[in-house]
């Protein structure tokens, strides 16, 4: 009715100032008839009467086009608030957006109009709709937009509005506003909450100065309509794939929504719940009872504070919060670890009606993660780490090079006569303490502690490393640096040293044991060796085998000792005592 009666007030003016354009012009050329006249008589004209009536006819003609020009945007402005109904009318993003570009090159002029929207992973923009003036859509083998000029409007979130892209300096350096002849350009963002969430662009290679800064306000004001409907659209969607069936039979919905791996409650503005699916009463102990129009709060246990907070923001800031861990206790359960996502539920008319929270028992993850953290203490925790998978936990190894540590506490069987059982395993805790840590700072995998003394790994298929070599030597280094730096701080009888000895050689690494217990380790002669090596070396001294040695002597300086035959071998072996790295 108001269009109805804008339209008619608009013509009946229009008709009007014509009506009083052409009376003027008829009364001026009357007065120009007449004046010849009157000065034959000896009459004259009042000066400027026919200069006044030109005038009058000059602005009744300026009033007219102006009121066309009203009447032009009163129309755009009225195909916008249909495109704002169209949009809020329809969750088929797809159909709205054809339409509404279809709308806004009929408006504009534009030969061509390109929606593009940024994706969610990559953030890149991606097109979604492009329409020709013919409304049709442009294959994309026929895409030729001004890239420069989506980019600039995607980073910024200003619009852009050339009259002449082939002479304006902003792009002369655009090889697609070139290549493509683009003249006539308008592009602006699509923004949500601040953020730019996509771009409307729309370009006429033919005519100079199409669009006008009215053109770039009607568009802006569509691109704010379209932006909150994308964004809803793909909201949901989202809840479309997570609580809807798959299936099209309705009667097929229900089953469908029991069987999701999570529980789902939803609840109305009142927070009284008007779905929850059988996961969710398995989860939260309650499955005898009809919970539908239940409030909220009475089925859900005694949660902390958060959740007032959070159900309070998800309603009134309208925002999607996900992963929030709570504690509880339940019924018949005992303690419970639960995660909840909490969603907005709205109308096409973008009015929240609820909330959505997505249920998931992380109380079996949780006890499992505090099992395994005590494994660590037991186990190397790369190893505990690397397991994947049951098929993982059997006998077997790979062989390849690795380097091997191995430090012992020199006379530590007559100090442990000498001291009571408690106060030694304090004491013995300490060094392997100190080991420990200068092979973890090197990310070395101890193998085992064997009493007093420590194994570790370099280059395991666990963790490998191609300067494995060096890193067990800084370790070891660390290892008598960091035991010096202890004895400053304890009585002189307590003070103990470190033997060490480190070989890089070919072994086999894997579980070896048997079915129903596995040990991680390495075997092999190269194990040996080192476990030699150390057996050699004096208090607070560090071996090199000579394999080692030729891996790291660019980063250390040493000593070579007369070559010695260890245990088990009958050559002599090279070694080298290490002085210092760096």
């Amino acid at each position: 009715m108001a269009d109805t009666i804008g339209t008619g007030t608009a013509a009946s003016l229009s008709e009007e100032l014509d009506y009083v354009r052409r009376l003027t012009a008829d009364l001026r050329d009357v007065l120009k008839q007449q004046r010849e006249i009157l000065r034959a008589r000896g009459f004259r004209l009042p000066p400027g009467t026919t200069t006044t009536l030109n005038d009058i006819i000059r602005r009744v003609e300026a009033a007219s086009k102006r009121l066309e020009v009203l009447e032009h945007e009163l129309d755009q402005y009225r195909a916008l608030a249909d495109i704002a109904a169209l949009i809020n009318s329809s969750l088929d993003l797809t159909h709205v957006l054809n339409q509404a570009m279809d709308t806004i090159i009929k408006l504009t002029g534009a030969e061509r109009g390109y929606l593009m929207l940024r994706d969610e992973e990559t953030g890149e923009m991606e097109f979604r709709i492009a329409r020709n003036v013919d409304r049709k859509t442009i294959d994309s083998s026929e895409f030729e937009v001004s890239r420069s000029v989506v980019q600039r409007v995607a980073e910024s979130g200003e619009p852009i509005l050339t009259t002449n892209a082939q002479e304006d300096t902003r792009f002369q350096h655009a090889e697609s506003v070139v290549s493509y002849s683009l003249r006539s350009i308008l592009c602006v963002p699509l923004t949500v909450r601040g953020e730019v969430t996509g771009v409307v662009y729309t370009d006429n290679k033919i005519q100079a100065g199409l669009f006008t800064e009215q053109t770039r306000d009607l568009l802006m004001a569509f691109a704010n309509q379209a932006a909150v409907a994308i964004e809803n659209a793909r909201l949901f969607a989202r809840i479309t794939s997570t609580l809807e069936a798959i299936s099209e039979m309705k009667n097929l919905q229900d089953n469908i929504f029991a069987s999701i791996a999570s529980g789902v409650i939803t609840t109305d503005t009142e927070e009284r719940i008007t779905l929850i699916n059988r996961r969710a009463q398995q989860i939260l102990n309650l499955m005898e009872k009809n919970l539908v129009g239940a409030n909220l709060r009475d089925v859900l246990p005694t949660l902390d504070a958060r959740f007032d907070r959070v159900i309070e923001e998800v309603k009134q800031a309208d925002q999607r919060l996900t992963g929030i861990e709570f504690e509880a206790d339940l019924p018949a359960r005992g303690h419970v670890n639960l995660s909840m996502n909490f969603s907005p539920l709205k109308d096409a008319h973008e009015q929240t009606q609820g909330v959505a929270i997505v249920l998931d028992d992380l109380t079996e993850i949780k006890r499992r993660e505090a099992q395994i953290a005590g494994v660590r203490r037991y186990l190397p925790a790369e190893v505990v780490d690397g397991i994947r998978s049951a098929a993982e936990l059997k006998l077997g190894g790979t062989r390849q090079v690795i380097t091997i540590l191995f430090a012992d506490i020199r006379g530590f069987s007559t100090f442990s006569e000498k001291i009571e059982p408690e106060r030694l395993v304090e004491i013995i805790n300490t060094y392997m303490t100190i080991a420990s840590d200068a092979i973890h700072l090197q990310q070395g995998v101890i193998d085992k502690f064997m009493g007093d003394a420590v194994m570790a790994l370099y280059n395991t298929p666990l963790r490998p490393q191609e300067d494995h070599a060096l890193r067990a030597v800084r370790s070891a280094a660390a290892m008598i640096a960091d035991m010096r730096a202890y004895h400053e701080i304890v009585s002189e009888e307590d003070r103990l040293e470190f033997g060490i000895g480190i070989h890089t050689g070919e072994a086999v690494v894997g579980n070896v044991g048997s079915p129903e217990r596995l040990d991680y380790t390495a075997m092999g002669d190269s194990v040996n060796l080192a476990k030699r090596l150390q057996e050699v070396a004096l208090p607070s001294q560090i071996l090199l085998s000579e394999e080692t040695y030729q891996l790291v002597a660019d980063h250390v300086e040493v000593r070579e000792l007369e070559p010695i035959q260890v245990k088990g071998r009958s050559q002599y072996t090279r070694v080298f005592e290490l002085v210092s790295v760096h």
